[in-house]
C-alpha cells in the first residue's frame, strides 16, 4: 500500500512503455504517480512522487533518455475508484503515462 516498489507483475507493461518510446522517439510523457486516500496528504504526495520517479529510473534504466519524461506526483487528489473499499483503493494506487509531445 505505501510503497513505491514496482511489482514484478508490472515489469511487462514498463517494458512495453519503454519499447513504445524506442519505437517512438519524438513522444515525451508525464509520469503521474497516484494514491489511495489512506495517510496524510503530504505522505501521499511524496509516495505518489516516488511512484512516478521509480517508473521514471526504470525505463532511463530501458535506455530511454531521461529528457523524454517528466514525472508529477498528484497524491489523492484524482481518484479514479472509491476510497471506502480495498479494490477501490488498489485501482487509486498507480501510475499513468500521459503524452505530452509528439
Amino acid at each position: 500500500t505505501g510503497s513505491s516498489r514496482i511489482l514484478s507483475d508490472s515489469h511487462g507493461i514498463l517494458d512495453a512503455v519503454a519499447q513504445v518510446m524506442t519505437d517512438y522517439p519524438n513522444i515525451v510523457v508525464r509520469i503521474e504517480g497516484h494514491t489511495d486516500s489512506q495517510g496524510g496528504d503530504e505522505s501521499n504526495l511524496r509516495l505518489s512522487r516516488e511512484r512516478a520517479d521509480a517508473v521514471f529510473t526504470y525505463l532511463v534504466g530501458r535506455g530511454i533518455d531521461m529528457t523524454r519524461m517528466e514525472t508529477e506526483g498528484v497524491g489523492e487528489s484524482r481518484p479514479i475508484d472509491t476510497n471506502r473499499t480495498a479494490r477501490g483503493r488498489l485501482n487509486n494506487r498507480r501510475v499513468e503515462f500521459h503524452i505530452v509531445e509528439n
